[in-house]
């Protein structure tokens, strides 16, 4: 049984109010990435049958990919700026480094810009009336990101949630996380 598995099974089991102060954290990332899973799915879905929405127009279409960008960017923003350097004062999954020494969930959000930002200026263009919008494009530009995001949206949202984070916090430094 490795160090790990024997700590965790030594920890009493959380009540639910504690469960609730430990898992906010959780809770509270898992709303932003629930916003951009359905955007997500909206444009991906549309690449995959091969025409947009029905209740879309093109600009609407354009706007909900532009925003999913823009949002996506500020949220790692902010979670790099503010948020991942608090966590890893306690949690080595938050510890910045150059390169393979970086923290996985920070080369995740790098290998996620490196798709974003061609994804972004194709539908700015597209925007812009510079190109026309091809779905099959579109999905091109999607795909070699797709899996790495997935993959972060889920695996932030279990590294915050509560059997992890009681790991490195207490219940009351759990206030002062700032999310």
């Amino acid at each position: 049984m490795t160090e790990e598995k024997e700590q965790e099974q030594k920890l009493p089991p959380l009540s639910a109010q504690d469960f609730r102060i430990y898992n906010r954290t959780a809770e509270h990332m898992d709303y932003f990435h629930a916003n951009f899973r359905r955007s997500w799915n909206i444009l991906w879905d549309a690449t995959t049958n091969s025409h947009r929405p029905r209740s879309m127009t093109l600009k609407q279409f354009l706007g909900e990919g532009l925003r999913f960008a823009e949002h996506l960017e500020v949220h790692h923003h902010i979670e790099e700026t503010y948020i991942f350097p608090f966590l890893a004062k306690k949690m080595p999954e938050f510890q910045a480094g150059r390169g393979r020494r970086a923290a996985e969930l920070l080369r995740q959000h790098r290998e996620i810009h490196a798709g974003l930002d061609g994804f972004k200026v194709y539908l700015e263009r597209c925007s812009r009336g510079e190109e026309e919008l091809r779905l099959e494009v579109l999905r091109e530009k999607m795909e070699g990101w797709r899996e790495v995001l997935w993959t972060h949206l889920d695996q932030e949202v279990k590294t915050l949630g509560a059997e992890n984070m009681r790991r490195y916090w207490t219940k009351e430094e759990m206030a002062t996380i700032p999310m």
